[in-house]
């Protein structure tokens, strides 16, 4: 059950912050300055690379590398293909976790390494085997560690991970606002330089300003009612989150969405890319999930039972309106089964700045949800 109530008491908000997500949905801007700043003390924007890379290979464990190789295949696009390494083991542990390099990587591809561990064995190995292969390797990750004297024996570049002092007593959790900033910033300075996106100096420097911005506005001290974030975290209470995306950039945003609400909240949620979403989730809506499907029942004990599982469509663009969009179709389909629709669209700016716009509310959002749910 969601506690409405906390959403708009800040001092009760930070007491079940134990694990200061909220502080790290509100530093994010802050993190990418200080990421920017380590990468280029790392000597990132002095890399000259004798053209693009033929593939980039990105290894990592859990969340945090999946979002930074799907946010950063979708902003390079197809110049040179961006491939998760996906480890192998017996356990989500440091110590069981290997990756391999495929069979053809060699000396024209680029291997980049992110965690906000360090101490993986298998990540250490990787770097070296990358070495022997020829691989460009790039690694951030907490400094004075194990990968990071891997990396400097393989002659590789080392961009120690811009981490809150708060986070030293907390357990590091992936899909945690603050640990994606730190891990994907440096990398988007990386890939810049080997010419695959656009994301200099003066643009991470937007990216900040724009997640400040969101800071302000679904920060802890702004009411619901004015507040997308609790908003959005209140509408989702008690609902199943059925998250449709419209237009390149919102596709990782939403699938980010999906995990943090899994990871942090506990709470399920589907994804799906406009206009397939209209197709897959067409017979979902029409079924015992919709809201109109199953009456409340007079009966029920308000107290002891919680209500009825219904779905709830998020509707996540990164398209101006007015142009060609499945968007009016997706509200008729929701509409048209009773299932309510809430729908979240940036401000104008550059694709890097509304994608990151898309994922500061949302991670505001699942934050809110998660911690006036308890969990």
């Amino acid at each position: 059950m969601l506690d409405e109530s906390l959403l708009d008491t800040p001092e009760a908000l930070s007491e079940a912050d134990r694990r200061g997500l909220l502080r790290g949905a509100a530093e994010a801007g802050a993190r990418v300055r200080t990421a920017a700043r380590h990468a280029a003390e790392a000597g990132v924007n002095d890399l000259k690379p004798d053209g693009r890379p033929r593939a980039v290979l990105i290894a990592g464990p859990g969340a945090a590398a999946t979002h930074v190789a799907d946010l950063l295949g979708t902003l390079a696009g197809a110049g040179s293909p961006v491939t998760r390494l996906a480890p192998t083991g017996v356990a989500p542990a440091a110590g069981a976790l290997r990756w391999e390099l495929p069979g053809w990587a060699g000396s024209v591809d680029l291997l980049l390494i992110a965690t906000p561990d360090g101490t993986e064995p298998g990540l250490s190995l990787l770097a070296d085997q990358a070495y022997r292969r020829g691989c460009t390797v790039v690694a951030v990750a907490p400094g004075h560690t194990p990968l990071s004297e891997a990396v400097e024996g393989a002659h590789g570049l080392f961009v120690p991970l811009a981490t809150a002092p708060y986070e030293q007593d907390t357990p590091i959790t992936a899909s945690a606002p603050g640990v994606l900033w730190a891990l994907l910033t440096p990398l988007l300075a990386v890939l810049d330089r080997a010419g695959l996106l656009a994301a200099p100096p003066d643009t991470l420097e937007k990216i900040a300003g724009r997640l400040d911005h969101i800071a302000e506005r679904c920060g802890p001290a702004i009411a619901t009612y004015s507040n997308p974030a609790k908003t959005l975290a209140a509408e989702l209470a008690d609902a199943l989150p059925v998250i449709w995306t419209e237009g390149t950039s919102a596709g990782p945003a939403g699938r980010r969405f999906a995990a943090a609400l899994a990871e942090l909240s506990g709470r399920p949620a589907l994804v799906s890319e406009l206009p397939e979403a209209l197709a897959a989730h067409r017979t979902l809506l029409s079924g015992p999930l919709a809201a109109g499907a199953d009456p409340d029942d007079f009966f029920r004990d308000r107290v002891e039972e919680p209500p009825a599982l219904h779905a709830r469509v998020v509707l996540l663009r990164d398209r101006p309106i007015g142009g060609l969009s499945a968007a009016p179709s997706a509200r008729d389909l929701a509409l048209s089964h009773d299932t309510p629709i809430s729908e979240l669209e940036p401000e104008a700016g550059g694709e890097i700045e509304t994608l990151a716009e898309l994922i500061a509310v949302t991670d505001f959002a699942a934050v809110y949800l998660a911690l006036a749910s308890g969990a």
